[in-house]
């Protein structure tokens, strides 16, 4: 079945904006077949059934490719922690941050994790996202991780929106296993990684480098296992502290260095040569009222590709809506709408490996939004508000 769509406004993200002001697309299937100005409307597809956007802004579905939706419980005391004063770093060494949430997940039934983390996939999808990117990294013990990732698998079952899952074992050091990291990331990341693999339930492999979590030597043997394996890799890098953890992953070919708050000149060239994509998240940055900003200048001018996600998190980033983070790397970090949009669409597909997607043109995923919008930059301009229209997905609208 093939559908038309008429006089939408389609920014289509295959240069700047790409916009076609009065334009007409053609769906078959799940892919789009045409797209172009109406006046220059093939006449095989006039005749087809059509849907009249009415100007209506048109994007490729939003993607975000960074995120951690199944989990345990709820970290809103932390929250309260930190207003009080308290840093990250102090509540993750008080036994709180990750490893709260690590406690909560291995109590919870994979029948539990998984209604939770379809709530929180409904609040992204409303927002606009067609394809999300999951990561496991509460689970902590080689039977936990692979339950994580099953759950995370079988978001995209329930629910229209397609799901990108993440190895992130490498997240946190458990109680069990205090002060012997190197055994940890033998016993259970490699362990979790090699069984989730065998069993067909991971798209990419992440660590987290940083002086409460692994060091760049102990990313890069997990690095090495996950690309012994045919896995692609990403990094939290310098999130906290500048590490080079940025450095390792570009040097080992990474997709992504996610967060990059602390990147160095060497991290922005090595991502920049490597054609690593930074994935900015300034969810995490206002939830933890950091101060430390990305260098947005120094990756713009280095030429390296600029995603922007959610983090959706519960301890610090409880943020669904990916035009609200838009919205935030906008005016925190001076991100332009257009670096936004491309952040959500262009870039970050290209942040997951993905080549069919996060653009509107002929043989991409018919992934698209609907926008009550007549201009892009009103999607990264409106704070909190999501005038998303209709949402196609596969080439269908959602009911």
């Amino acid at each position: 079945m093939a559908i038309l769509l008429t006089h939408a406004k389609a920014a289509t993200m295959t240069e700047g904006y790409g916009l076609i002001e009065d334009a007409a697309l053609v769906l078959q299937e799940d892919r789009i077949l045409w797209v172009g100005p109406m006046d220059s409307l093939p006449d095989a597809h006039r005749a087809l059934p059509a849907q009249d956007c009415k100007g209506r802004l048109v994007t490729p579905g939003l993607i975000d490719c960074h995120s951690h939706i199944v989990f345990g419980g709820h970290r809103a005391a932390e929250f309260e922690m930190r207003l009080n004063g308290a840093t990250y770093e102090e509540v993750a060494r008080a036994g709180g941050g990750i490893l709260s949430t690590v406690t909560a997940t291995r109590a919870a039934s994979e029948a539990d994790l998984l209604a939770s983390a379809l709530a929180r996939a409904d609040l992204m999808i409303a927002a606009g996202a067609t394809t999300i990117e999951v990561k496991s990294g509460y689970g902590l013990t080689v039977a936990d991780e692979l339950k994580m990732l099953r759950v995370a698998r079988q978001i995209g079952q329930h629910r229209r929106v397609a799901v990108q899952t993440t190895h992130l074992a490498a997240h946190a050091i458990p109680p069990e296993y205090a002060g012997r990291p190197d055994a940890y990331i033998d016993e259970v990341a490699i362990a979790s990684l090699q069984a989730a693999h065998a069993d067909g339930l991971i798209d990419s492999v992440d660590a987290f480098c940083e002086g409460i979590a692994f060091s760049p030597a102990q990313v890069a043997r997990l690095f090495t296992a996950a690309r012994a394996l045919g896995l692609p890799i990403k990094l939290h890098a310098e999130q906290l502290s500048d590490l080079k953890g940025a450095v390792l992953a570009a040097g080992m070919g990474a997709l992504s260095c996610d967060h990059v708050e602390y990147l160095g000149e060497d991290g922005v060239q090595a991502m920049a040569a490597a054609g690593s994509v930074a994935v900015i998240l300034p969810g995490a940055f206002y939830t933890l009222r950091e101060t430390q900003k990305p260098p947005i200048e120094a990756l713009r001018a280095a030429g390296v590709p600029m995603a922007v996600a959610t983090d959706f998190n519960p301890g610090s980033s409880p943020v669904a809506s990916l035009p609200l983070t838009m919205n935030m790397a906008c005016t925190l970090f001076r991100m332009t709408p257009l670096e936004a949009l491309q952040g959500t669409t262009a870039c970050a597909a290209r942040a997951l490996g993905l080549t069919d997607r996060g653009t509107i043109a002929p043989g991409q995923r018919a992934d698209l939004c609907l926008w009550d919008a007549t201009h892009p930059a009103e999607l990264s301009y409106r704070i909190g508000a999501t005038p998303l229209h209709a949402r196609i997905f596969g080439g269908r609208f959602d009911a």
